[in-house]
């Protein structure tokens, strides 16, 4: 080996002597030279090498030093061969024995491992039942035409009937709650009973009689009808007129009986009747509403049983309309019992007229005229929305409208009335007329502030709001045994439970609710 560093340092000085740009006494010459002897020593005499400042011939130099080692190294393979060839003759059936034993081990090697993979494909093979499915699954599948179910729009769920509306949620349990006063012996009476949360105090009640009408308004009546309730299931006269007294015990002043037509129930002048005798207990007014149709001929009977108040409907002056719009004859009956209503001494006598653009909206002032001479309140109302009237924001005539057009008609203008305490309708006079005209804003101007409003329903069920679907019967706690202390804490339950104000008319138009016939006007 030092003999083959000796020929490559000779061999590199040569090379240095002759490389371009390395001139004797330069510095290439001199930094060759010394890298040279360098190689040509032993490691531990190997002084330390003298930095390169020229990159270019550092480069050049490492390529020629790793150049002649490859070659060295070459030349040492091809001199092995030679070697072995004199100096391995005596050891070469060593070497075979060893390759031969090498061989058989790498054989028993292959055997071991084939038997192993076949082993083991053997416990992976799935029986041929397994081979056959899954065989099958890597075919193409064939779609069964008969095997799609043929699609079909989901059907809406209607919600699971209640004891006393089927399309309302009760509000209150009172099961619950008659058994939390049997348990602790807390009846509820009085003005408590009557007093919400926000402390509005209700002493007006509105009790529909009926379901059944005998017009068919397209505002407030489907143009399918209603499913009307059996008539054992609506309040009996008795049955009123004990709830009726809970009531004005509690605080209630003023009565509203209501429909449907509560014309068409044949014991109105009894209940009438069953309800004067609550005077002494507090009550102060019996109203009634109603569309006039028949109730000219019964009128003053009614007065006599003692009816205070009257509300008629009537939506339109002109027959062919009234037709349209109620889907029944009957106009003039119904003009002729406002005639009777003023005769008697009804004063006023309230007309309520639901208007509705494009339909009735262009008779405003010839209701107004009708205030000029006798003791009528035209009542403009809003169209509200309600299940299946097909209400929308384009049908309704804003309050706002109203005014103006009325204030067009008529240059005199209109003058602002008093209202009493939890009054709905904003009241006004053409100065000189007799009558008024009022406006009923449920939409535009809700009222819900001042509302002093509950509505007891034909079928015995509590609604604390026109708007809210929550309800809760109290026809089925009375008949279920529950006393008037009983009752009176339903009652309280439910109150408790009223909003501080009903939704806007975007929700109310999409919540579930009754229809109006069913609710009572």
């Amino acid at each position: 080996m030092r003999a083959a560093a000796g020929r490559l340092a000779s061999r590199l000085l040569l090379a240095a002597e002759r490389w371009p740009g390395s001139g004797a006494g330069g510095r290439g010459s001199a930094t060759s030279a010394a890298a040279a002897c360098a190689l040509a020593q032993p490691a531990a005499a190997q002084p330390p090498p003298e930095p390169l400042a020229d990159l270019d011939y550092s480069r050049r130099l490492q390529e020629m030093l790793a150049y002649e080692s490859a070659r060295a190294q070459r030349q040492q393979r091809q001199q092995q061969p030679q070697e072995q060839q004199q100096h391995g003759s005596a050891a070469a059936p060593a070497r075979q024995r060893q390759r031969e034993q090498q061989q058989q081990r790498q054989a028993q090697q292959g055997e071991q491992q084939q038997q192993q993979s076949a082993q083991q494909q053997t416990q992976q093979q799935p029986p041929p039942q397994q081979q056959q499915q899954s065989a099958a699954q890597r075919r193409p599948r064939r779609l069964d035409l008969d095997a799609v179910p043929a699609f079909s729009l989901p059907r809406r769920q209607q919600p699971a009937p209640a004891p006393a509306n089927p399309g309302s949620a009760p509000a209150v349990d009172w099961r619950a709650v008659v058994e939390h006063v049997r348990r602790s012996g807390q009846a509820v009476t009085g003005e408590r009973m009557l007093t919400d949360t926000f402390r509005r105090k209700h002493t007006y009640l509105r009790i529909s009689l009926t379901e059944r009408c005998n017009l068919r308004c397209t505002y407030c009546m489907p143009a399918d009808g209603v499913a009307l309730t059996p008539s054992q299931q609506l309040l009996t006269p008795a049955e009123v007129e004990r709830l009726a007294a809970l009531f004005v015990r509690a605080g209630v002043t003023k009565i509203r009986l209501t429909g449907g037509e509560p014309t068409v129930r044949r014991d109105l002048l009894e209940i009438v009747q069953r309800l004067d005798g609550l005077r002494p207990l507090g009550l102060q007014t019996i109203a009634l509403t109603s569309n006039g149709l028949t109730l000219g001929k019964a009128l003053p009977a009614l007065q006599a049983a003692g009816l205070d108040a009257l509300n008629i409907s009537l939506d339109t002056l002109r027959p062919e309309r009234f037709e349209a719009l109620t889907r029944r004859r009957g106009h003039a009956r119904v003009l002729d019992t406002i005639h009777t209503a003023v005769g008697l001494g009804y004063d006023p006598v309230k007309v309520n007229v639901v208007l509705m653009r494009g339909v009735n909206d262009d008779e405003v002032p010839a209701f107004v005229s009708l205030t000029a001479a006798a003791p009528v309140n035209v009542r403009f109302i809003e169209y509200m929305p309600f299940d299946g009237n097909v209400w929308s924001t384009g049908k309704m005539v804003p309050y706002r409208e109203l005014m103006a057009a009325v204030q067009q008609s008529f240059p005199a203008g209109l003058e602002r009335l008093p209202a009493p305490a939890g009054e709905v309708a904003k009241n006004f006079r053409v100065p000189g007329f007799r009558g008024s005209v009022s406006f009923i804003t449920s939409m535009t101007h809700a009222f819900c502030g001042d509302c002093n409003r509950l509505r007891l329903l034909a079928d015995g069920a509590l609604k604390v709001c026109l708007f809210g679907a929550n309800e809760v019967s109290l026809r089925d706690a009375l008949r279920g045994g529950a006393s008037d202390g009983e009752l009176g804490a339903v009652v309280a339950a439910a109150v408790a439970n009223k909003k501080a104000a009903h939704a806007g008319m975007e929700v109310l138009a999409v919540t579930q609710n009754r229809p109006m016939v069913a609710i009572g006007g």
